[in-house]
């Protein structure tokens, strides 16, 4: 199995992996699965500066994981939500791990200085995998979503990435920062 960025060119297979995620399940709160255009539109938004990784197997993709903003205003920008997603048949194998370690490296790397994951609660495998990974529990917002006939909270775990300076420096693009060894840079 390889970890590497993931391009354009992987957006019907990560709508294939979120798909069952929004139409059977609470972790998505979207109505409708975005398709490949609608993908490949979300992950060249800000190509720039919030990665994209994913998980490969025998040319198959079994997960990614990437980051975004954790909200438009102009003071969050020093701050990314992160997000995780696994096939069915890829879950339980450590891979949601092996996805965010890196991840979470790269965004360190940018001096990005906080991230934060939103969980649709009750999600133990998800809970778990984050306080692996150092994020620690931050809030709940209770019966913040509507979907299946019931009212959903969700968590936020955050993590510390790099050090907040009283005086920060934008994050870096990722093309200026070096992407760690783990990660392969082409599709």
């Amino acid at each position: 199995m390889r970890i590497r960025a993931a391009t354009p060119h992987d957006a019907a297979a990560i709508s294939q992996i979120y798909a069952p995620y929004v139409t059977g399940s609470a972790v998505s709160f979207e109505a409708e699965p975005p398709g490949p255009a609608e993908m490949g539109a979300r992950m060249g938004e800000q190509a720039h500066l919030y990665p994209w990784l994913a998980a490969e197997e025998d040319g198959k993709l079994l997960g990614y994981a990437y980051a975004a903003p954790f909200r438009a205003r102009h003071a969050y920008r020093f701050t990314v939500e992160t997000t995780v997603y696994l096939s069915a048949g890829a879950q339980g194998r450590g891979l949601g791990r092996k996805l965010c370690e890196p991840l979470l490296d790269l965004l360190e790397r940018q001096g990005f200085t906080q991230a934060i994951a939103a969980i649709a609660l009750p999600n133990e495998a998800s809970v778990a995998l984050h306080e692996k990974l150092g994020f620690r529990h931050a809030g709940t917002y209770g019966r913040v979503g509507f979907k299946l006939g019931k009212w959903w909270d969700v968590g936020l775990w955050q993590r510390a990435l790099a050090i907040p300076a009283s005086e920060p420096l934008e994050p870096l693009p990722l093309d200026a920062v070096d992407w760690p060894e783990s990660v392969g840079r082409s599709g």
